[in-house]
């Protein structure tokens, strides 16, 4: 019988890569080098569910003669390490700009008029399913009531600032100074209280390039022979009242716990090793994790083939394990 050792130089070698691992590697690989990725529609939905947010400001402007301008803004911002996919999400819409926002952050930015149709446009064909829809639906009815030129009225704006009561975190203290007795709209329900349904698996994996977090953990242990104990974790943290929705990533992939994180947070974690295996490992190898946590995935898959052949009960395997595990997350390093 072959033991561990004497497979060492396939598993160690870049010359023979399992599927996850070459799958991830290469996709990897043509998003480094800025290769045009078509990203899919419910991906751009689905990650727009966890880093996009909806904004409507009312802002005093003395020229005007209702004394208010009102803007829009779609918006989504990442570090500066994914400059690359800001722009193609930007390349997708074929609106909007990337701005530089901070020493470190960059904003995918849209505030006009004529590209904020090709927003809505969007939302409405792939629907979000997050608290985020709510926001969206509200912009939405502000928005319309822009086109209709009714924000040039005090009547219409106070329609506006009281849509903008019901979003995000509602009115500053000189909106609710200066229209004072304005009850807020209804803020709509979010289809997914009423049960979340993930209608694509790209929504899924444009959500999890957001959200998602992949760990590989090394904990000392006096029942392994290497004295260390290796585990993979899957993991994506939300706010408690998004918690039909973890329930439903739960069931749509059919493995995972959810328990609660803190007072206001739930956690979706996937540990056991035939689960990440046989569930996570596959679908997200078919439906790619897009931007810098794909190198994290792909390293992710490189831990899981090791364990696939015990190379993780090895010294040498356990050492190949804590270089890669060393690169990932915060300590990967990026060109400036």
């Amino acid at each position: 019988m072959r033991t561990f050792k004497d497979k060492s130089k396939s598993v160690f070698t870049t010359k023979r890569l399992f599927f996850s691992s070459a799958v991830t590697e290469n996709f990897t690989l043509s998003y480094i080098n800025n290769s045009k990725l078509n990203l899919e529609p419910w991906w751009v939905s689905g990650f727009t569910d966890a880093e996009g947010c909806f904004t409507l400001s009312v802002v005093r402007n003395k020229e005007l003669k209702v004394g208010w301008v009102v803007k829009f803004r779609f918006q989504i911002s990442l570090h500066q390490k994914d400059k690359a996919l800001l722009e193609q999400i930007q390349n997708y819409f074929c609106a909007g700009n990337v701005h530089k926002r901070g020493s470190q952050s960059l904003q995918f930015r849209v505030d006009s008029v004529k590209d904020l149709k090709v927003i809505i446009n969007h939302f409405d064909k792939y629907p979000l399913i997050t608290q985020k829809l709510a926001d969206y639906k509200l912009l939405k009815q502000a928005f319309m009531l822009i086109l209709n030129k009714e924000h040039l009225t005090m009547e219409g704006l106070r329609k506006i600032v009281a849509i903008k009561a019901s979003m995000n975190n509602g009115l500053s203290d000189e909106l609710k100074a200066a229209f004072t007795n304005l009850p807020p709209v209804e803020r709509p329900e979010a289809e997914a209280m009423a049960g979340i349904l993930i209608r694509d698996p790209q929504w899924l994996a444009g959500f999890t390039s957001g959200e998602c977090c992949l760990m590989v953990t090394v904990r000392k242990s006096s029942t392994h022979r290497t004295g260390s104990q290796v585990e993979l974790v899957f993991q994506i943290n939300q706010h408690s009242r998004d918690e039909q929705l973890m329930l439903s990533l739960a069931e749509y992939l059919k493995c995972g716990v959810i328990s609660k994180h803190s007072k206001n947070a739930i956690v979706f974690k996937v540990t056991k090793f035939s689960d990440l295996n046989q569930n996570i490992i596959p679908f997200f190898s078919r439906y790619p994790i897009i931007g810098v946590k794909s190198k994290d995935f792909s390293d992710f898959c490189k831990v899981a083939d090791i364990m696939k052949e015990k190379g993780h009960l090895t010294t040498e395997g356990l050492n190949q394990i804590c270089r890669i595990k060393a690169g990932m997350n915060t300590g990967r390093k990026f060109e400036a």
